[in-house]
């Protein structure tokens, strides 16, 4: 099976294919361009270094948030117009499973936490046993401290790796608790991650249409808040 992964849920970009569970290819940048300028290039420099087309392609994966509502749509509508072009269906994935996959057999919990502005992250708290991941939480959009509250109320003596932009932000917080960040190449939403978590996520039959790709934003979008707050 030949997966095609797509990421723009923060500032970084990337896109990937995977096949059979191996990575053919990734390009991932990290630059302040608009993913709408980044994008559509490295996909079609991707696929014409592999030399395939979106036909070739067995299933589509994107990430699916949360994050950038921006990107995230950016990403959405992507992905559909390739899946729609080659009538094929797509894997949505989430942004923090994404993080948490990329420490993989991580001893102890994995917290992955991005950015959410006002002092928030959307964050979860995941596990491994036998390979396995776990999410132990719900997807949260919380302040920072209430997330290492939750984490220190869950770790008991194991160690706790932090990874994802969110870490930027709060490091000074996160290691006065005595947690572990992970390395930078661990530590950004990768496409590559996307389409090995939508290998898995296929057989569990969580594949959807085109039209049926939905978002998870876990909270609503600033603007939406601001209107309801003068309303």
């Amino acid at each position: 099976m030949t997966i095609l992964a797509i990421e723009t849920s923060a500032l970084s970009a990337s896109v990937a294919v995977v096949r059979d569970e191996k990575l053919l290819g990734e390009f991932f940048v990290d630059l302040k361009m608009t993913h709408s300028q980044t994008i559509m290039p490295m996909l079609d420099r991707l696929l014409a270094a592999l030399e395939l087309t979106c036909k070739d392609v067995d299933l589509f994966a994107v990430s699916s948030g949360p994050g950038s509502f921006t990107g995230l749509r950016i990403g959405a509508a992507t992905a559909q117009g390739f899946a729609f072009a080659a009538n094929k269906s797509i894997v949505p994935v989430s942004t923090l499973d994404v993080l948490a996959y990329n420490v993989i057999n991580a001893s102890g919990f994995v917290v992955p936490i991005m950015d959410a502005k006002r002092d928030q992250v959307y964050s979860a708290v995941y596990s491994y046993e036998g390979g396995r991941m776990t999410r132990l939480t719900d997807y949260m959009a919380e302040g920072i401290n209430d997330i290492i509250k939750i984490t220190n109320e869950l770790k008991k003596d194991k160690n706790v790796i932090f990874t994802g932009d969110g870490v930027d932000v709060h490091v000074e917080r996160i290691l006065s608790e005595g947690f572990i960040i992970a390395p930078p190449h661990l530590s950004r939403q990768r496409a590559a991650s996307v389409a090995a978590l939508a290998v898995h996520y296929a057989i569990e039959g969580k594949a959807v249409n085109p039209e049926n790709l939905a978002l998870s934003y876990i909270r609503k979008p600033q603007a939406e808040q601001a209107l309801e707050g003068k309303c």
